[in-house]
């Protein structure tokens, strides 16, 4: 980055005071004048503008003064940061959507291209933090490029900067554009010692927490010449996330279903048409029919330090250190259709045999059915369902630490070298991911609607709080580990050739390392299932209620006391279980990059008007390693592959600005960059297997010899800059991209020619045939989109007093994209109405996304299609200046309690659909 600049009952008590206490704080706070202060003899004192004008403003002046097309939120004050959370105040930058999770941005897609191509930097270097989602259709434990904004929190940065076009001296990378977070410097506050912290406390309507969220920055300057800063921030708090959700669908054959029905299944109260239909094997059933609440515990930290030294009036260093720890504990707790002698997890079953009690041991009775022209099951109505309670609990730990030291000396008047070292490493660690399985046996009616977008379940004539109706089934282990480091280093230099005439130089080194393994010990292999499954529950179980149904799940301190059971990935000490055998995603990958580059930026004119820019070439030499794992039936290990690849090539980048006159700025950029593949398409692991009747050899892997996504961009806009922070401006902006990844499979190939050890299959030679080989490649042809931005912010400084406080930013973003590009909205719009003063403010702000798909299929009920509708969040913020050091803040998050709606197919079948509630904090922040 260039270095410019558990119940809901009634809303809570606590919502209600805190805009009680705020609104009297506003009613009785002194009139000031927002803008000026009159000085004795009718003298007007400078104007002085604060708070969140003070921030749009300094924004304006970055992106005014950048060559390059670039967009910035700067901090309102010390530790104080426009938004909670840096996602949510990036969703306020036109070409930028967020995605949200229990109501908290995390991920971003910029500019048509979803949260894989966006790079995120730190103080200058790259930061890929480990994705953790509690849902496995968000990408839980993601290891690929995008970064997750909530480990961070937003009070320890000072500015956060897009940069939506490339420059050869930027480190290449991040085809979207370049997202640079950066943290306070000692030198940025002034001689003296200066200090700020604040104080929150939330709640939301669903959790009914108490959520504490706390910062402080200290900062002393020696006149310029040394200076300290330090910043922490620590919160907590509790969320949840409810609604109704399926596995997508089961598509059941005729000859399947016959046989159900031969073993007693009883569709005799369905009319003639019905079972035919049924019969016919020409149905989707929902899959899983399920409620469920997501709750987690989450807790915060971030420590920031930054020491800078000038031993010389012309040289500056800077060490800058910071520390991130952000821990989940989660609750997951799902009620859904899960039959033991039926086919998937439809809402029919047989009986089930074996050691179950007796109310499993008769079939489903399917009383009433309906589809729609797709053949998709809107409505089943069944008597006799069996259902699986699932209480999942998991602790998972992110940490991440980075020091980089940064460097400049002011050689002589024209000649400048900069630069940095650095370090960081990041690390997502889950030591226990644990399912506690209960069966339960009752009836349902699960209605999707004519179009299957919506749910409502119905569980008639039983209680699903009953432990009659209930029996132990079995406990799944889980464990999962990640680990990530880079070692970067930078050298540039600039040299003054005339005053119109500059030119740039640099290297760099970047070395990206990550590996992982996953453990799984299920109940088939814990031995848990012989002397739990079957049994009673009595005496393990409390009920659990959300707002769509009350049913019980399994305790584990009591079901493990008796059970004789814990947390393993071994044999029990009672000699029950044995050798753990799924272990999979082992890998270790290693990326290691030289670059360099040459550029030329100007100064001058073009028919007498002011004309900036630069033009230069970046070159760049890749080499990747990876070893992972093959496995083969039942993840057997059966050998290590070790693969490597390398690429490299020349980048030219193009940037210019024409101001037409001294409010009017003309932009035009022509550039080339790409983005490396994902970690997951390039990590070795892999597969092999030999078919026991044809003796036929099938063979799969990752592949680090994957090309980059390349891209070339063209962005054209025109800026009017008018007051003190007005902004008009739109934007064009073409991309064309290749070197897209899929999968090919090669036949009849030796083994040779895989990259798997003929060894993992025995009696095999590197001359031995496989029949099948699947892997990763880049795939020929171009995608392209093209988009539209559109951007306005002013004050309404014209208006009569006390109207003159009003404000406006909005922005609007259209993206035409190929549908192969995913992640993305066609449409987002964001709207922010403020009014401030020096004494007081409030602003709300709308935030608009339309549907937006995470996979695409050609078949119109492939569950590869699916993606998630279109939302709006409305966020709200004010504060009170009780004196010129001491604020009251109020916020509020979700106001509109926003459903989040994922669907399935192109007739988009609802898949998960939850609201996760209104948050509201109040706060105190004191600065001296």
């Amino acid at each position: 980055m260039s270095t410019g600049h558990s119940v809901r009952v009634k809303r809570p008590n606590l919502k209600s005071f805190l805009l009680a206490t705020v609104a009297a704080l506003v009613a009785g706070a002194s009139p000031r004048i927002a803008l000026a202060q009159q000085a004795p003899g009718g003298l007007v004192d400078e104007v002085v503008v604060t708070g969140y004008r003070k921030s749009l403003g300094d924004a304006r002046d970055i992106k005014r003064d950048s060559v390059i097309q670039k967009d910035a939120i700067v901090a309102e004050d010390m530790a104080k940061f426009p938004e909670l959370n840096l996602a949510e105040s990036l969703q306020r930058l036109p070409g930028v959507q967020i995605n949200r999770e229990a109501g908290e941005g995390r991920r971003i897609s910029l500019r048509g291209l979803g949260p894989d191509f966006a790079r995120v930097q730190l103080n200058g270097m790259e930061v890929l933090g480990n994705v953790d989602s509690a849902q496995d259709s968000r990408g839980q434990r993601s290891r690929d490029r995008a970064f997750d904004f909530n480990i961070f929190a937003s009070e320890l940065f000072s500015r956060v900067e897009v940069e939506k076009t490339f420059q050869a001296a930027q480190n290449e990378g991040g085809m979207a554009g370049t997202v640079g977070l950066f943290t306070g410097k000692p030198f940025d506050y002034g001689p003296g010692a200066k200090g700020a912290v604040s104080f929150k406390l939330g709640t939301n309507e669903y959790t009914k927490d108490t959520q504490p969220r706390a910062a402080a920055l200290f900062s002393h300057n020696w006149d310029d010449r040394f200076g300290v800063l330090v910043s922490a921030a620590y919160s907590t708090r509790e969320t949840t996330e409810q609604g109704h959700n399926t596995y997508n669908y089961v598509k059941a054959d005729a000859a399947t279903l016959g046989n159900l029905v031969a073993r007693g299944l009883d569709i005799s109260r369905l009319s003639t048409a019905q079972q035919a239909k049924f019969l016919s094997g020409d149905l989707y059933f929902a899959d899983g029919n399920r409620i469920s609440s997501w709750d987690a515990k989450m807790e915060r930290l971030g420590v920031t330090a930054a020491v800078q030294w000038r031993p010389a009036d012309n040289v500056l260093l800077t060490l800058d250190a910071l520390h991130g720890e952000f821990t989940t504990r989660r609750s997951e707790l799902h009620l859904a259709t899960r039959p033991l002698a039926s086919t998937g997890s439809v809402a029919f079953d047989t009986a089930a045999g074996g050691v179950w009690p007796a109310i499993f041991q008769t079939a489903s009775v399917i009383n009433d059915l309906a589809w729609d022209g797709s053949n998709y099951a809107t409505m089943t109505d069944v008597t006799g369902v069996t259902f699986g309670s699932e209480h999942r609990r998991s602790l998972n730990e992110n940490r991440f630490n980075q020091v980089a030291l940064t460097g400049k000396w002011d050689v002589s008047e024209r000649l400048v070298i900069d630069g940095h070292i650095g370090y960081e490493k990041s690390t997502y660690k889950t030591p226990y991911d644990d399912k506690f399985y209960m069966r339960a046996r009752g009836n349902q009616i699960a209605n999707y609607g004519p179009d299957g977008r919506s749910a409502s379940f119905q569980y008639p004539g039983w209680d699903p709080t009953d432990p009659a109706n209930y029996a132990m089934d079995d406990f799944y282990y889980r464990g999962f580990n990640n680990q990530s480091e880079l070692r970067e280093g930078v050298l540039n230099a600039r040299y003054d050739l005339n005053d119109a005439l500059t030119l740039r130089a640099g290297v760099a080194y970047h070395r990206f390392s990550q590996e992982g393994i996953d453990l799984f010990y299920d109940g088939n292999v814990n031995g848990t299932r012989p002397k739990t499954r079957g049994t009673s529950v009595g005496d393990i179980t409390t009920v659990f209620r959300n707002d769509f149904g009350a049913w019980l799940i399994g305790d584990y301190d009591r079901g493990f006391a008796k059970y004789n059971e814990h947390h393993r990935f071994e044999p029990n000490a009672d000699g029950s279980g044995g050798a753990i055998q799924d272990i999979e995603n082992v890998y270790a990958t290693t990326e290691e990059t030289v670059s360099g580059y040459v550029q030329v930026d100007w100064d001058s004119e073009l028919l007498g008007r002011n004309f900036r820019g630069n033009v230069g070439l970046r070159g760049y030499s890749t080499d990747t390693h990876s070893t992972g794992w093959i496995q083969g039936d039942s993840y057997a290990y059966l050998g290590t592959t070790d693969v490597s690849g390398s690429y490299s090539g020349v980048l030219p980048a193009m940037n210019s600005v024409l101001e037409l006159t001294p409010d009017v700025l003309l932009r035009f950029s022509a550039t080339q960059n790409l983005n490396r593949p994902g970690m997951g398409s390039m990590a070795a692991q892999g597969s092999a297997f030999q078919d026991s009747d044809s003796d036929e050899i099938t063979a799969s892997r990752g592949n680090p010899n994957l090309k980059p996504y390349k891209d070339t961009t063209l962005d054209l806009s025109v800026e009017y800059y008018f007051g003190q922070m007005g902004l008009l401006s739109a934007s064009v902006f073409h991309k064309s991209i290749k070197n897209f990844i899929g999968s090919e499979t090669l036949e009849n190939i030796p083994f040779s020619q895989t990259g798997v050890p003929f060894s993992t299959i025995p009696g095999a030679t590197a001359e031995s045939i496989v029949s099948e080989f699947s892997m990763p490649v880049n795939i020929p042809g171009t995608k392209k989109l093209t988009g539209l931005e559109l951007a306005a912010q002013t004050q309404f400084s014209f208006l009569p007093a006390p109207f003159d406080g009003l404000g406006l930013v909005a922005n609007y973003t259209y993206v035409d994209a190929d549908k192969a590009l995913t992640g993305i909205s066609k449409t987002s719009y964001n709207l922010t109405l403020y009014y401030e003063t020096d004494r007081w403010g409030a602003r709300g702000s709308l935030n608009h996304r339309t549907r937006w798909y995470t996979g695409r299929s050609d078949s119109l009920m492939s569950a590869s299609t699916r993606g998630f509708e279109g939302s709006t969040y409305v966020d709200a913020a004010a504060f009170v200046n009780v004196t010129d050091q001491l604020q009251v803040t109020l916020d509020a998050i979700n106001l509109t309690n926003e459903k989040d709606t994922q669907f399935w197919g192109q007739n988009r079948y609802l898949y998960n659909q939850n609201q996760s509630g209104t948050t509201y904090m109040v706060g105190l922040s004191y600065k001296f």
